[in-house]
């Protein structure tokens, strides 16, 4: 029986009619693709609203979190080249050359136009998923997307030196703590400042049931007590963790965003109930 061997394919950047992708061959950059997908007149309002204290935020079914104040998109998780890792592990996975992870985040950027794209961490998996062909897009990545990125460094990022992104820890935007892992901010007591900790890290998901029927969705995942906002991972290989019942959650399903489950609202049932 002929032998299968799992090849990561390389990722080109052509020209397409109305984004730019990537293909199987060679990488390219072709400064027309770029232009072609910045030509699109900026929308407001592209996904569900929320607000905390004087921060509004939209949700994205794209698994991305929008903040038009400042035209900032955050995303976490994206883990390019984990198929590679486990490759080099010995397990037989196939990989798209992470084009499921990386196309939907180019057709993102080109639908919202942000001004800064920023990686709550662990934008790829490990070093050795760190191919020739990643090097190259990562590098190019702030080119490909239309505005500068600001990475935010993972757990799997930090063993990753050259990344061709420079790593940053946690910071301050506004009133956010922007973090990988859940954090609490640092004392802001002088800084007259309450922060919300948005974060990655965790992959929530929420476990719904009906019968016999199971569903696993990612969501946005929201404690009030920790004042923190667990943003769902973006890449296309990754699992989920259960977030629990103390947090409010809203469900990425079949390319839009549900409200699902609100903590305070079920106390309340249950002291009717009583």
């Amino acid at each position: 029986m002929q032998s299968i061997r799992f090849l990561a394919p390389r990722l080109s950047f052509v020209r397409h009619p109305e984004d730019a992708r990537f293909e199987l061959g060679t990488h390219l950059l072709n400064s027309d693709s770029i232009r072609s997908r910045n030509a699109e007149a900026r929308k407001e309002g592209f996904g569900l609203s929320w607000s905390w204290e004087q921060e509004r935020f939209e949700f994205l079914a794209e698994k991305a979190l929008w903040r038009p104040e400042g035209r900032e998109l955050l995303i976490a998780d994206l883990h390019l080249g984990k198929a590679e890792v486990f490759q080099a592990h010995g397990i037989p996975l196939p990989s798209d050359g992470d084009r499921g992870t990386l196309n939907p985040l180019l057709d993102l950027c080109a639908r919202v136009q942000p001004k800064t794209l920023i990686i709550l961490g662990d934008l790829v998996h490990g070093p050795l998923g760190l191919t020739a062909s990643l090097r190259e897009t990562l590098a190019a990545l702030p080119e490909l997307t239309g505005c500068p990125i600001t990475l935010v460094g993972g757990n799997h990022d930090r063993p990753c030196r050259t990344l061709g992104l420079v790593q940053q820890p946690s910071y301050r935007l506004g009133q956010l703590w922007l973090s990988h892992e859940p954090e609490h901010s640092p004392d802001q007591s002088g800084q007259n400042a309450r922060l919300l900790n948005i974060c990655g890290h965790i992959h929530p998901v929420a476990n719904l049931s009906s019968g016999s029927d199971r569903l696993r969705l990612p969501c946005f995942a929201y404690n009030s007590s920790e004042e923190r906002l667990l943003i769902p991972a973006f890449g296309e290989l990754t699992g989920g963790h259960e977030c629990g019942q103390l947090y409010r959650k809203w469900l990425v399903a079949e390319g839009t965003i549900v409200p699902w489950q609100n903590p305070e609202s079920r106390a309340r049932k249950k002291r009717l109930v009583r």
